[in-house]
């Protein structure tokens, strides 16, 4: 996997992070409402680069793993914890994309 690909993915998360953490504070001091998280998550593509971000990782840990190891990782990230699968209205999904 070339490190450029994985730095681009470092980058999208940091952007995430960073501007999550900005909009929390907006929220915290009322000056951005209810809406907001959804329109940054709209307008930036979130979920479609943190799709990606999960290939890119998954990619590497299936090149550094034994098929066991990667097997055991897949088990752990099918206990999470989805939006919508608790009756709190949103859509269920499960893990792809590897």
């Amino acid at each position: 996997m070339p490190l450029s690909e994985v730095v681009a993915v470092l980058r999208d998360l940091n952007e995430f992070v960073v501007s999550l953490d900005r909009i929390g504070s907006r929220q915290a001091s009322g000056t951005a409402d209810e809406f907001t998280v959804g329109a940054f998550v709209a307008d930036w593509d979130v979920a479609r680069r943190l799709a990606h971000a999960r290939r890119v990782i998954g990619v590497a840990l299936d090149a550094q793993l034994s098929e066991e190891d990667n097997a055991e990782i897949d088990a752990v990230c099918e206990q999470g914890r989805f939006y919508g699968t608790d009756g709190d209205g949103g859509s269920s999904s499960g893990r792809s994309g590897f």
